[in-house]
């Protein structure tokens, strides 16, 4: 499908790349830069559901830029334009829902690098798009980079296919570590209790379960999540039949909170996991952030992190199904 529309123009941001022929984000800016309001924006996604869509299926990202969207309210207003249903975000990231579909982005430090990965990866029911809303960019950093997941998995295959086939054939094991109780001061403090969204026990084991999980209880109050088996490539309707590296080995192998070993408990050979994230950061897409900018990410096909950055930025998120 062309990239032409009446309602929008093809525009560049410094960073993008072509990949396999397609131009990793595809920019959508105003047709007419004296109709860049809200009231405009919104009807030409309106007018466009389907073509949209479709290119951002085409393309993995799309980044619309240069129309007046200036907070969270507004961002909610596009995200709401398609009627995708929401999904309620599970995971160690502590956010702050801000308004209806609209959350905080990661709230750990911005001095740390939140580590590549697909939105709720580990769960049985993960988000199918992504979508980020810059209000306020960086002076310096904190670039949102992306990566196409399906090159990952083409160069594992190529320079371990042994190894990609041992996990293929083992699946895979992962573990975290759940604070007894929320703490701000680092990318991965989530508590429990805001986890699962309740302090009784026996109700967060059960939605534990219904996730894919299974729990340790830990004796400092805290709860250890083992998630197996699965598996470390996925290939997604209507993506050329595209083997995506859809896994966190590399952001859990080895951390203080958590581990990514085979089903087994056998270990994954730590050079393939240094080299599997060479490979990540060698893929990666970064643009900088513009205020107002709004990114919609196919979650199937990309894996997404944050740059450390000086302060102040603030990046809000929605997912949907």
């Amino acid at each position: 499908m062309e990239y032409t529309c009446k309602d929008f123009k093809v525009g560049k941001c410094e960073g993008e790349k072509i990949v396999d022929g397609e131009t990793l984000p595809l920019v959508l800016q105003p047709s007419d830069l004296n109709k860049k309001d809200m009231e405009t924006l919104l009807q030409s996604l309106e007018n466009n559901k389907e073509w949209f869509e479709k290119m951002l299926i085409k393309n993995s990202a799309v980044l619309i830029r240069g129309f007046n969207v200036e907070n969270a309210v507004e961002f909610n207003d596009i995200v709401e334009t398609f009627g995708w249903e929401d999904i309620r975000y599970v995971g160690p990231a502590p956010r702050t829902h801000i308004h209806k579909r609209i959350w905080t982005a990661n709230e750990g430090p911005l001095s740390e690098f939140i580590y590549y990965h697909h939105e709720m990866v580990l769960i049985k029911e993960y988000p199918k798009k992504l979508m980020l809303f810059c209000e306020i960019p960086p002076q310096e950093g904190g670039e949102t980079p992306f990566v196409p997941s399906f090159r990952v998995a083409e160069r594992m295959l190529e320079e371990f296919p042994e190894a990609v086939e041992e996990m293929e054939k083992k699946g895979l094991r992962y573990t975290f570590t759940a604070l007894s109780s929320d703490n701000t001061g680092s990318m991965r403090g989530r508590g429990w209790q805001d986890a699962f969204a309740t302090s009784d026990r026996a109700l967060a084991e059960e939605r534990a379960k219904a996730l894919g999980m299974d729990m340790e209880w830990l004796p400092n109050g805290g709860v250890k999540t083992i998630l197996c088996p699965h598996r470390p490539t996925q290939v997604f309707e209507g993506r050329k039949g595209r083997r995506m590296w859809f896994n966190t080995i590399v952001g859990m192998h080895g951390k203080e909170l958590s581990s990514a070993t085979m089903a087994d408990g056998s270990e994954i050979p730590e050079h393939v996991v240094k080299r599997c994230g060479e490979i990540i950061e060698e893929e990666s897409i970064q643009f900088k952030w513009q205020k107002g900018d709004v990114l919609f990410l196919d979650n199937l096909a990309t894996l997404h992190g944050r740059r450390p950055s000086s302060a102040p930025r603030r990046v809000l998120v929605a997912t949907c199904k």
